[in-house]
This record gives structure tokens, C-alpha cells and sequence, in this order.
């Protein structure tokens, strides 16, 4: 076998010949137990049409490439294309049985290196006010916070919610699709003079939830969403130059890990998470704690305030 013809291999194909079942599937979304790292709980995602998976644990992702030399602690292309004619596998694929049972929200994962920008608008396109709308998210707030952007993957064009990161890239999120063009943190530092205080956010839903319980459009101390937990690296000097450090993490084992390193780490640490320790995230919270506004009455509400 050649590289091109292992990429055209199913992940959830390869993943089932080596007893690996998925626990949960929703549409073409494949929820696992990590197979290369110990977890309870199913954070490993395989999108099935895709043919990508991203791990939300490590905050790594990719191709089935990628994945074999995770699992088997590989250190290249060769390396895999040896595993595979080693175990022949061409002979020993059984066919992926299917199950639409879950209830697991459906999104599009894709790696960054396959996304290129097209252009980048103010945020006003009405299917993405309705998925902010969706998330409980103050569409005054996210037109402050957050752009249009549209993007292309291969010959397909999408257009998502953009978040702008250190890098100058995008977070991009819209109801079926979650990924970036960039992984990086997302740094407001609102007053030099004010630095006694930090949030820590995991990802900028999360940071427009916030914004949107406390009725602003900016937070007033210094603020660092990290978009995954993976960039936690490129945050600590920030966060814990802070006297006082508020952390909004997911209460998941990600998050749970990552505030107990910022808690060995910081001078002062106060978890935000067990305000809402009934709820995945704080936007869980504040989608079972805010009731919906219809698209009109906030496109209403948003043009009386000159919002346009």
C-alpha cells in the first residue's frame, strides 16, 4: 500500500478491524475512549465523510496518518506504510456497523493546514445570528466580539462565526463545524494600568457567555481564552503574572486537569467552574438558564439600539 491509498482508508473502518467500537455516533460523527491514552469518558471524535478525527483531550488531530503514528508512536510516513503491509490489513476489514441512537451534537471537524480564508465581513448573515441565537449568545455582544468569515476547504466554500486569535487566524464555529485556521490563544488586555486580575476561558463561546450573564461587551481585567487546552503553553506567564486568576474551564477531565495546573501554578485561583458543576460548559449553563429569543424579536431588539 502507498500513502494515498491508506488516506482513502475509513478511520472508523480501521479503528473497528482492531476492536475498537465507537460508544456514541450522531449523523456522521464517531464519539470513542481515546485509543492511545487512558479516559473515561469519550472525547476522541471521528467524523465518518470527513475522514478526519481530533481528540478534544490533547487538542490533536488529523488524519488516519496522523492517527497511526499516535497510536503506535511512529516517526513517519514510512514507519506506517510498513505497519500496514506488516498486517495486511487490505484482508482483514470488516464492514462498520452504524448506529443513530445519540444524542451528540453534529459538527464538522477539519484539521487548520485545510482551510483557506476568503474574506471576512461584519457579522450579520442570518443563519449564524440564528446559531448564536441558539447558543443564548447576545448578538449585540457577538457583533462587538466576533466576524463573518468565509472560507474554503478543498473546491467547497462554508462561511462560520470567526474569533481572531494571537495569530491572526480565526476560531470558526457555525452549527455543524467547529475548527480554526490557526491554533492559538486569544489575548484582551483591556487597561495597562489594570492588572490584578485574569479570566481563563477554554473556548470564545464560553468568553460571549460570559459577557453576555455580566451584560457587557468587554471584560474590564485582563482576559485569556485559550481555544483549546492544548495552548495552555503559550498562555501560563500571562495568567499567572496575575495576583487573582478566575478560571471558566469545562467541566470535563481536559478542564478539571487544566485548572489543577493553574491552581499549582497561580498565586490565587478561583474556579468559576462550580457555578455551574451541573452543566458541561458555562454556555451549557447558560443555554438551560436563559430562555430563546426568535430571530425576529432579536433583530428587533438589536435595530432599535442602531445595531445593524
Amino acid at each position: 500500500m502507498n500513502s494515498s491509498q491508506i488516506k482513502n482508508i475509513k478511520i472508523t473502518d480501521y479503528l473497528y478491524n482492531k476492536g475498537i467500537q465507537p460508544k456514541h455516533i450522531k449523523g456522521a460523527d464517531y464519539w470513542y475512549i481515546s485509543p492511545y491514552r487512558e479516559e473515561k469518558t469519550p472525547s476522541f471524535k471521528v467524523n465518518n465523510d470527513l475522514n478526519v478525527w481530533y481528540d478534544y483531550g490533547t487538542g490533536q488531530g488529523g488524519n488516519i496518518i496522523d492517527l497511526i503514528m499516535r497510536m503506535y508512536n511512529l516517526n513517519s510516513v514510512t514507519e506506517v506504510l510498513s505497519h500496514f503491509n506488516n498486517s495486511n490489513y487490505q484482508q482483514n476489514i470488516i464492514p462498520q456497523k452504524q448506529s443513530d441512537s445519540f444524542s451528540f451534537d453534529q459538527h464538522r471537524e477539519l484539521i487548520s493546514t485545510g482551510i483557506t480564508i476568503l474574506k471576512v465581513l461584519p457579522l450579520t448573515n442570518r443563519a449564524l445570528l440564528e446559531y448564536l441565537i441558539d447558543r443564548r449568545i447576545n448578538l449585540d455582544i457577538a457583533k462587538k466580539n466576533c466576524k463573518e468569515v468565509y472560507y474554503s476547504v478543498g473546491d467547497k466554500r462554508y462561511f462560520a462565526v470567526g474569533f481572531k486569535n494571537e495569530s491572526g487566524g480565526y476560531e470558526l464555529r457555525d452549527k455543524y463545524f467547529k475548527g480554526c485556521t490557526s491554533k492559538d490563544i486569544s489575548v484582551f488586555k483591556p487597561n495597562s494600568n489594570n492588572t490584578e486580575a485574569c479570566l481563563v476561558f477554554e473556548g470564545f463561546m464560553d468568553y460571549l457567555s460570559y459577557l453576555t450573564i455580566k451584560k457587557i461587551n468587554k471584560p474590564i481585567v485582563d482576559t485569556v481564552i485559550l481555544n483549546s487546552v492544548s495552548n495552555l503553553t503559550k498562555a501560563i506567564d500571562l495568567i499567572k503574572s496575575h495576583p487573582k486568576v478566575y478560571t471558566y474551564l469545562d467541566n470535563d477531565e481536559a478542564g478539571k486537569t487544566t485548572t489543577e495546573l493553574l491552581n499549582k501554578t497561580c498565586y490565587a485561583l478561583i474556579d468559576k467552574s462550580v457555578k455551574y458543576t451541573d452543566h458541561k460548559d458555562l454556555n451549557e449553563y447558560l443555554c438551560n438558564t436563559q430562555p430563546k429569543q426568535n430571530i425576529q424579536q432579536a433583530m428587533r431588539i438589536n435595530k432599535s439600539k442602531g445595531i445593524r
